[in-house]
């Protein structure tokens, strides 16, 4: 069996759980590479795909938590959801070079926390 064989049949048999935690860690990984390059000095593509990568993640779960049939508590989906529209207006503060990555990191791995 091959490598990608074996990643694709792992990936089919986790849980939304599992997906979210591991989506959380692959774009957290990115955010910190970026904030490393970016406190070098480097603004380049890089560090923006990362920030629109984590963007993008918290987008698709705002979309999700609005659902009728998501099965979170009702609280629990309206603190997600200010989360969510907090990530996106922090990530454009720091495009305008007002805010750091620290922020967005620790967030993410607060979710990572509650996901596992």
């Amino acid at each position: 069996m091959s490598v990608n064989a074996y990643l694709n049949n792992q990936r089919a048999a986790e849980t939304s759980r599992q997906t979210e935690y591991r989506l959380f860690a692959e774009i957290t990984r990115e955010l910190i590479k970026a904030k490393e390059r970016h406190e070098k000095g480097e603004m380049d593509s890089f560090v923006l795909s990362a920030i629109n990568r984590n963007v993008e993640l918290w987008n698709v779960l705002m979309i999700d938590l609005v659902q009728p049939e998501n099965q979170l508590p009702e609280a629990l989906r309206a603190q997600l959801v200010s989360i969510a529209l907090w990530v996106d207006r922090h990530s454009i503060a720091f495009r305008h070079g007002k805010a750091t990555m620290d922020a967005l990191i620790e967030v993410n791995r607060s979710i990572m926390g509650g996901l596992q």
